[in-house]
């Protein structure tokens, strides 16, 4: 039987033993398929994580939004009469409507 010799041995010696095992080059090429190239890598879940925060923050301030106008709509059933004459100067046959708006500092 003839003694094959591989012209690339001298090159190999010269990389480290783990690098020149299979199954850890396997996991190198994996790993990085999955953080940079793949659908559902790293930086794009990341970014989606960033969207979920910003949606989240968003819902936050609508919620509150809507607590107040609930609560001005509540107001506004109960004094429908005083806000339709501040606010578009409604008023009966006989009377006169004055507004005085007064600075608040």
């Amino acid at each position: 039987m003839a003694v094959r010799n591989n012209p690339f041995k001298p090159i190999t010696r010269g990389i480290p033993a783990p690098l020149r095992n299979k199954y850890f080059l396997v996991l190198v090429f994996f790993s990085m398929w999955m953080i940079f190239f793949d659908k559902h890598g790293l930086y794009d879940n990341w970014g989606l994580s960033q969207k979920v925060q910003q949606m989240e923050a968003d819902r936050d301030y609508y919620n509150e939004k809507i607590k107040a106008v609930k609560e001005d709509r509540k107001d506004l059933q109960l004094n429908i009469e005083k806000y339709a004459r501040e606010h578009y100067f409604m008023k009966k046959d006989n009377e006169d409507v004055f507004i005085f708006e007064i600075e608040k500092e």
